[in-house]
């Protein structure tokens, strides 16, 4: 029997315009990448580094995915067990193929909202999270004010997670004083790391 050939991912980390979840129970199931400028999803090597070091604490966390994009991060943490994921995501064309990736797996537990990430962070309706994907656009060098507002707006439960994903050239951004970095990585051009409120 011929074997195919493996699908080479294209630039913004899928394979032809979709996304493969790499575990849990949605394991293999293929959503489709909105074909949005500057999206990037968080690639399956990343992804499987990163859920690796959240697994002890994934089991029914609330998380929030700030930047959803494709949902590639929420997408995944569900699979794995995950409570409940808030996805926050700017573009309609974005939000709109979440919601149809979504309804096509059948997800519970997941709460979209169309939203600029800072207006977000900046509402009265903090929550608090146990673990939140900050993966912004590399260019807009907004890591530092994003783990502010976390921290001062009450985003963030004790002993919560964050994890920070950036382009290799920069360096991670000073912490506020009650966080502590756990661990750091890169891949290609992607330099990611987790950290924990202390």
């Amino acid at each position: 029997m011929q074997r195919k050939k493996p699908q080479k991912q294209n630039k913004r980390g899928s394979s032809d315009g979709r996304l493969r979840i790499v575990a849990g129970k949605w394991r293999s199931r293929f959503v489709p990448v909105a074909d949005v400028p500057g999206l990037r999803p968080t690639s399956e090597r990343i992804r499987e580094t990163l859920f690796n070091w959240l697994t002890p604490m994934l089991e029914g966390a609330r998380c929030l995915d700030l930047f959803a994009g494709t949902g590639a991060l929420g997408l995944e943490a569900l699979s794995r067990g995950a409570g409940t994921v808030v996805f926050v995501e700017k573009s309609a064309l974005a939000v709109k193929t979440l919601r149809e990736s979504h309804e096509t797996l059948n997800a519970t537990g997941a709460i979209i909202n169309e939203a600029d990430a800072l207006d977000f962070l900046h509402s009265d309706e903090a929550q608090p999270f146990d673990i939140v994907f900050l993966d912004p656009p590399f260019a807009a060098d907004l890591a530092p004010e994003l783990c502010r507002l976390l921290t001062e707006r009450g985003w963030l439960a004790e002993g919560a997670h964050i994890y920070l994903e950036q382009d290799r050239k920069q360096q991670i951004p000073v912490l506020p004083a009650s966080w502590k970095l756990l661990r750091e990585k890169t891949a290609g051009n992607v330099r990611y790391s987790l950290a924990s409120t202390e």
